[in-house]
């Protein structure tokens, strides 16, 4: 099978021809878990839900990420390297299949009943170390847990060479070309369906890289869902995040902005939430956000088109309001009962 062409980045100068192609590969990761099926929310009830790895055939690129019955779900398929490497880190072939894979990539199946099947890369998954990809259903349905899958990485070390300070990671030149960001006036313009201020971010800050993994949007103040529009997030979405700097690592640094993808579900566990691979990350005098619903990875990659955005509840906020419901019922139910029997 032949690997796909190259695809230039239009509207700004890169160095897409000088990046190396490189085949990556893992295996369909089985979901795990660890000792005990709970998780504690940030409400304190425990919850056991689906949660990461595995082939999900429901939940893809372009749906809702918010308030689904499971916790850190990651779309269609997650793949990870088992191999261990002789003489190096017994991860080392994992942690290179995070680094080189960047959103965009294309993927094929190269074992099992849907070998020959090409994919997506959506994203990657830190903690679990999963990369993620989209296949179409069909193909999914004939995969199994322990398939082999081969990514054509190509991205890692493209660079916007008229824009040195503009840091690019996790990107696709595919990607950027049907991204389209455009230079106006010595700014670089991103569509982005939403912008959202750095001190919601959570879990994953503090990492001195970006490549592996992502970092999560809390979801426990109903306040800020609400004037974010938090609840309206979709896998895929490309999302603003003000006074982030995501250059070197995962900081809060005021007068910077940070551009990236989500590439997991809502998770009611404290500081965690929607997970985001970042993208771009420059100073705010470099970068301009364009906010539009159609900013999603699933439209750009012509994957499937998206669903539209609708807003939509985090799992606590959901049974929270299904047990008022259900007390003002049983007191109706109690009232009523009450007059008919002439008591009360």
């Amino acid at each position: 099978m032949s690997p796909p062409r190259l695809d230039p980045s239009h509207g700004l100068r890169t160095n897409a021809r000088d990046l190396v192609m490189i085949s990556v590969a893992g295996q369909v990761a089985s979901p795990t878990e660890r000792g005990t099926p709970w998780r504690i929310g940030y409400d304190g009830r425990p919850r056991s839900l689906p949660g990461t790895g595995g082939i999900v055939l429901n939940h893809r690129v372009g749906d809702p990420c918010v308030g689904l019955a499971g916790d850190h779900v990651e779309p269609a398929v997650s793949i990870r390297n088992e191999a261990r490497a002789a003489g190096g880190s017994p991860d080392a072939a994992n942690q290179a299949l995070q680094s080189y894979s960047c959103v965009g990539n294309h993927a094929i199946v190269t074992t099992g009943r849907a070998a020959g099947a090409r994919g997506v890369v959506t994203g990657k998954h830190g903690g679990v170390d999963t990369v993620l990809i989209d296949f179409p259903v069909p193909a999914m349905r004939q995969m199994a847990i322990g398939d082999g899958v081969q990514v054509w990485a190509y991205g890692l070390g493209l660079r916007l060479t008229d824009y040195p300070d503009v840091a690019i990671w996790n990107c696709s030149p595919r990607l950027l070309a049907r991204w389209r960001p455009v230079e106006r006036n010595g700014r670089i313009r991103v569509k982005v369906t939403h912008r959202i201020p750095a001190r919601v971010m959570g879990s994953g800050l503090g990492r001195n890289n970006v490549l592996r993994g992502d970092y999560d949007i809390q979801m426990s103040d109903p306040g800020m869902v609400r004037r974010y529009r938090l609840g309206s997030l979709r896998f895929g979405d490309i999302v603003g995040i003000m006074d982030a700097d995501n250059r070197y690592g995962r900081s809060r640094l005021e007068g910077h902005i940070s551009v990236g993808v989500i590439v997991h579900s809502d998770s009611t566990v404290a500081g965690h939430g929607p997970g985001v691979v970042s993208l771009l990350s420059a100073p705010a005098s470099r970068l301009q956000l364009e906010v539009s619903p159609d900013a999603n990875i699933a439209r750009f990659l012509d994957i499937r088109p998206p669903q539209p955005a609708r807003p939509s509840f985090p799992l606590p906020t959901v049974e929270q309001r299904e047990r008022t419901v259900a007390r003002l019922r049983e007191r109706a139910m109690a009232s009523s009962a009450r007059a008919e029997t002439g008591f009360g």
